[in-house]
């Protein structure tokens, strides 16, 4: 079967099941409304962050989205049935891949524009300027298409939702935060803390906001990696 169809089939899987609609709402909703809360409240060190603070609450959602997208393929024998109607196994997940990818782009830059709306209202004088407004939201959808691909390649890996967010999450809420404490060096090139370097005005490390989303996409191609050659390694 060719690329377009399967991703057709796959695009079709995401919109008829409420979790990933209800997971992809999360994002917009959880990303602005937190955002908004703490942009008024924040000081003027670096504005662009304060705009888009709330990213790292709706990167949860994110993941979850990324997660249950691929891990429902293995609940109930749906991945024979999968696989029976496109037996390559690599063209079905980079068909999975995209149809996870491409909504997650959308939702994100949307995302993006309306919490730099709703955070230069409410930071009035003190908000980021235009140019670089523009560019922490389309940082916004890029990173949290990233977050959400990789979650969908660790789930390839471990076959499980659970198990991919009880890895994902306490890492991006605890861990992160954490070897940051101890060395920031090392806490740069951790994919959230990379790919967040979009969203600050400045950067003291050796990375910028470019830089970081490409270290981020290492991480996210190496999950993909994985999780395809376990796609094709593995009984259904």
């Amino acid at each position: 079967m060719p690329f377009v169809p399967v991703l057709h089939a796959e695009w079709i899987k995401i919109r008829t099941l409420r979790s990933l609609l209800g997971a992809l709402s999360a994002v917009l909703l959880a990303t602005v409304a937190f955002s908004s809360v703490t942009a008024a409240r924040s000081d003027d060190s670096d504005p662009l962050y304060a705009v888009f603070f709330g990213v790292g609450l709706g990167q949860i959602a994110a993941v979850v989205f990324g997660a249950l997208a691929v891990s429902g393929e293995y609940r109930g024998g749906a991945l024979r049935l999968t696989l029976a109607a496109v037996p390559d196994r690599t063209r079905w997940f980079a068909a999975k891949a995209v149809a996870v990818a491409l909504p997650v782009l959308a939702v994100g830059l949307l995302t993006g524009l309306l919490t730099l709306a709703v955070g230069r209202a409410l930071r009035g004088e003190s908000a980021p300027g235009w140019g670089e407004g523009l560019r922490g939201a389309v940082g916004c959808a890029l990173y949290l298409t990233l977050m959400a691909l990789l979650a969908a390649g660790l789930a390839a890996v471990l076959r499980s939702g659970v198990g991919t967010l009880g890895l994902l999450i306490p890492f991006l809420l605890i861990v992160s935060f954490v070897v940051g404490d101890l060395d920031s060096g090392a806490a740069d090139l951790l994919p959230d803390r990379a790919g967040q370097l979009a969203l600050h005005s400045t950067s003291k490390g050796p990375l910028g906001p470019w830089t970081g989303l490409a270290v981020t996409a290492l991480w996210v191609a190496a999950a993909l990696g994985a999780g395809a050659w376990c796609v094709r390694q593995r009984d259904a």
